[in-house]
């Protein structure tokens, strides 16, 4: 490793800029990384041209504390949160750092007092500008002009009075002089007696006017100051914007190089773009903006003649691929063929729409700005970015399309049953695409039902069964052939610029005829532009639907958004094989508009990928059909938090629900009401009333515990699930919490005697 190079003093309140040492972990030990002391914020970078793009780390001098270890090494920490162990090359450079960071506290520490004192309401350290910044600078320079003239006008008053005022005395003071007797003496002494009280008072004005002079010129100040940290931060900002552009800009030209270099003959084998740096202790699942990457294989229509060929081998192979072909097409017209009798219609009718979200303005880096790196459901929100329903009721959301699994209970052939599995695989997704909002962190104990039994012939129940980690467990079953079941547990990471939601678990759909038993994971969803823009989501990763009864297999592709990629946004593709491997179905679309699938008559090996130097494989596939295709959002989604139709009713009152049913959550159903600010005291109140909870828990097990107790396998909080037990799971070898039976005639007794009181 290189020697540090010492940092360059510069003047107190600019830039401090410098190399120096980091402690990562055990492993690596101490890192050289870049560091940036500005407006009173500590920052660091792997390496300087990381600056534009790639912060590592922020810490904020206001509120942390600096000490010193030894000749070389010092600490900065803001209270146990995040702390930086620093170690510089020399004694000499060091005191250096710890100056400039002492003098960059203070006035951090000032500033705010300032800012606190004067109660205003810009935030010198803010890295957002809101929409509409612009206008609000130009309001206070006009509103700074109107008082700095009204000061002046004021000003130029009581020069007057008081000139006025040292004449008028004067005269009287000749006037008396005069020594006049009689009613001329009297009327004298009356002006005389009225001057000096108009000189009291015009004296008390003055002085009034002159603390009003100084208390409007300290203000003044103070608001150039924050006007002025407003305009610097908007250059900052934009240079910043800029440094993002010129970056696109180059990226863009060397994919270019790079893909004429590759199409290129003679670069045929060259190898591909070499990999960075090692993972740092900070970029575990950092996501970029990816590059095109090149497709795993390619579609191209099947010949004419397997459409034409009249041999008797031949039309009967044709004949057996046009049927299963034409099966796939005309599922939905079978099941709207049923028998009367046997038609389920709705027998409650269910709301459409809920109040619209009310418009508070709340800045989300002002919150999350000292929560990077940590566990997004440790993180305390308030309200404001939620949304009204628990992640119970999101996780019911996966049944927004069930009929696919109503369809695939109907096939005869294992293959087509894979691609409507498939296909509500990705179905789950389309209902998060305008979803910016949190849902609720069920508190543990909490359920919800989703009874659809008379209307659609399922029913759903969902219990959280664990707090730490999180982990809720769900099961669906339906009259239509099909039990769906799945534990998901949620790891989420905030990394500055972006949110990424990492579900783990494993889903299963089981079904009854066939009993053919599928399973899949869920894929990762991240949430961009937490500090500045508009916030967006986009899916990324693979999925392997696999079918454990007959080897069948799916592999689904959730291409990541690329600025550089020509094709279309949130792309899904996917191949159905047996379990020799052999192709049948195609899947293509996108994950939150459509999927459609594709008979492969042929498949061959292609032309090498000039990337990897594989093959890719090449499939004559008959012409695409829909498989599957979004609702529409209700009218008037985009002020109702875009939920769907089925998401409107999720938060609905029913009566004879569970104690510990969502629906009876009062901070979430206060939120439903536009009723914020009762919402989050009601939030911090439950939250509370939880961690009392499991305090007691913890308690009760200490004075209980035994060997047999703490063996390996129980519950991370103590919690013993009331509707789930936990067991292995026999297909995946999982410890997972399974339904155990009974909420459902608990519910026809009305008999709840054994819920917890949550709420």
């Amino acid at each position: 490793m290189s020697e540090a190079k010492t940092p360059t003093p510069t003047p107190p309140g600019d830039t401090y800029k410098g190399w120096v040492f980091k402690w990562t972990n055990y492993i690596k030990g101490y890192q050289r990384r870049w560091f940036v002391l500005s407006n009173g914020l500590l920052s660091y970078y792997r390496t300087q041209a990381e600056m534009g793009h790639t912060c590592r780390g922020t810490i904020n001098l206001a509120t942390a504390t600096i000490t010193v270890d030894d000749a070389c090494n010092f600490v900065i920490s803001n209270g146990g949160t995040q702390t930086y162990h620093l170690k510089a090359s020399c004694e000499v450079e060091r005191q250096r750092w710890i100056t400039a960071l002492e003098l960059a506290k203070a006035k951090a520490v000032r500033m705010q007092a300032e800012s606190d004192d004067s109660g205003d309401d810009f935030p010198s350290s803010s890295p957002r500008i809101t929409q509409g910044g612009g206008s609000q600078n130009s309001e206070v320079q006009s509103a700074l002009r109107t008082l700095s003239n009204k000061v002046e006008d004021l000003s130029t008053c009581n020069d007057l009075i008081s000139k006025h005022g040292s004449a008028l005395q004067r005269s009287l003071a000749e006037l008396d002089g005069l020594r006049l007797t009689g009613e001329a003496g009297d009327k004298i002494r009356q002006v005389t007696e009225r001057a000096t009280l108009f000189r009291i008072t015009s004296n008390a004005m003055i002085n009034s006017c002159r603390d009003f002079l100084t208390l409007a010129q300290t203000h003044s100040k103070r608001w150039q100051k924050a006007l002025q940290a407003e305009r610097d931060q908007r250059v900052r900002l934009e240079e910043t914007l800029e440094q993002l552009a010129k970056q696109h800009n180059h990226l863009e030209r060397a994919f270019r190089g790079a893909a004429q270099a590759n199409a290129s003959p003679d670069n045929k084998g060259a190898a591909g773009p070499g990999k960075g740096e090692a993972s740092d202790e900070d970029d575990d699942n950092e996501f970029f903006d990816a590059m095109e990457e090149a497709p795993e294989f390619i579609t191209v229509p099947a010949d004419p003649q397997f459409h034409k060929r009249s041999s008797s081998s031949i039309s009967g192979l044709n004949s057996e691929l046009c049927a299963d072909d034409q099966s796939l097409n005309e599922e939905p017209l079978a099941m709207n063929q049923e028998s009367p009798s046997q038609e389920l219609v709705p027998l409650k009718k269910r709301r459409t729409r809920i109040p619209d979200k009310p418009n508070y303005s709340l800045n989300l880096w002002s919150i999350m700005k000292n929560c990077i790196g940590k566990e997004l459901s440790k993180i305390p929100m308030p309200v404001n970015f939620n949304e009204p329903i628990s992640m119970l009721q999101r996780l019911s959301e996966d049944l927004e399309y069930h009929e696919l699994l109503d369809k695939a209970a109907k096939c005869q052939n294992s293959l087509e049953q894979m691609c409507y599995v498939a296909a509500f695989a990705v179905s789950a997704y389309s209902t998060t695409v305008y979803r910016t909002g949190k849902p609720f962190n069920p508190l543990l104990g909490e359920t919800y039902e989703l009874d659809r039994k008379r209307e659609s012939g399922y029913r759903s129940l969902c219990e959280q069964v664990s707090h730490h980690p999180p982990a809720a467990a769900h099961h669906a079953i339906s009259d239509r052939g099909w039990t769906l079941r799945q534990e998901i547990t949620v790891a989420s990471k905030f990394r500055g610029k972006y949110l990424s939601i990492m579900p783990l678990g494993t889903i299963h759909a089981v079904f009854e005829k066939s009993n053919n038993h599928y399973t899949w994971k869920k894929v990762t969803t991240t949430v961009h532009n937490i500090i500045v823009g508009k916030l967006w989501i986009d899916q990324s990763g693979e999925i392997d639907v696999v079918n454990h009864t007959t080897g069948d297999r799916c592999h689904l592709k959730f291409a990541p958004y690329s600025y550089f990629s020509r094709d279309v946004a949130r792309k899904v593709t996917g191949v159905v094989m047996d379990k020799d491997g052999k192709a049948h179905y195609v899947l293509s679309g996108t994950w939150d508009e459509k999927m459609e699938f594709s008979k492969v008559m042929q498949s061959s090996r292609g032309g090498e990928n000039g990337t990897e130097g594989k093959q890719k494989t090449v499939y004559q596939t008959l012409k695409a059909r829909e498989l599957w295709r979004r609702n529409p959002l209700p009218d008037g989604a985009e002020t109702m938090y875009y939920f769907t139709a089925l998401a409107l009713t999720l938060n609905e009152l029913e009566d004879g629900v569970a104690p510990t049913d969502s629906r009876r959550r009062p901070d979430q159903r206060l939120m439903e009401e536009g009723r914020w600010d009762e919402a989050n005291a009601e939030k911090q109140r439950l939250e509370e009333k939880q961690r009392s909870a499991r305090r007691e828990r913890e308690r009760e097990a200490a004075s209980q515990r035994t060997s047999s107790q703490s063996e390996e396998g129980a519950p991370h909080d103590n919690y013993l699930a009331l509707w789930f037990e936990r067991c292995e799971d026999p297909i995946t070898g999982e410890e997972i919490h399974i339904y155990k039976g009974g909420y459902w005639e608990a519910k026809e007794r009305g008999s709840w005697e054994n819920c917890p009181n949550i709420f």
